[in-house]
């Protein structure tokens, strides 16, 4: 079984996550697998799988605008954001949004190409859950989360657009 970073430790990953090629293999009946499935396959079957929410989950493309997700947000306990490229950073924003804006409280998964080095700001976006690319040791990876000593931004100031508010050195 396929693993992932949740909540500080690795655990086994009990969802499959299907792509717009797998989509033969979604099951429709309430008693079915974990599944997370793509934006656009969610919402032509909403009326059906809105029911299913403990077990059915969505998944954001890089194109994806948090906005299209609203109406299902208290229909879903997972939401995995895809990052097709580690470079590619839509998929920050798009969780900072999801949290921020419309106050999403489930699992906010990081999955494709995602590394070590970007788990620390993963998590500072809103991300609590990590699947990493399959290069990526996942016990090592777990140190980045005490790689700054820093704080970014005070979440709980209002002042979060002046940037960083404290510098601690090592």
């Amino acid at each position: 079984m396929k693993r992932l970073i949740k909540g500080g430790l690795v655990v086994p990953d009990e969802w499959e996550r299907l792509s717009n090629e797998d989509l033969d293999a979604v099951v429709l009946q309430p008693d079915g697998p974990l599944q997370i499935l793509p934006l656009a396959h969610y919402r032509q079957h909403a009326e059906t799988l809105r029911v299913q929410h403990p077990r059915i989950g969505i998944w954001l493309g890089p194109d994806d605008e948090p906005e299209a997700i609203a109406p299902y947000l208290n229909d879903i306990r997972l939401i995995a954001i895809h990052f097709p490229v580690f470079t590619d950073g839509r998929g920050y924003s798009t969780a900072r949004l999801l949290r921020s804006r419309f106050g999403f409280t489930g699992e906010l998964r990081a999955v494709g190409d995602i590394l070590r080095d970007q788990l620390y700001f993963l998590h500072r976006c809103g991300f609590d859950a990590f699947s990493l690319r399959g290069d990526q040791d996942l016990l090592a990876a777990l140190d980045a989360f005490g790689d700054y000593a820093w704080s970014p931004f005070s979440p709980s100031s209002p002042d979060t657009e002046r940037g960083p508010v404290e510098s601690t050195p090592h």
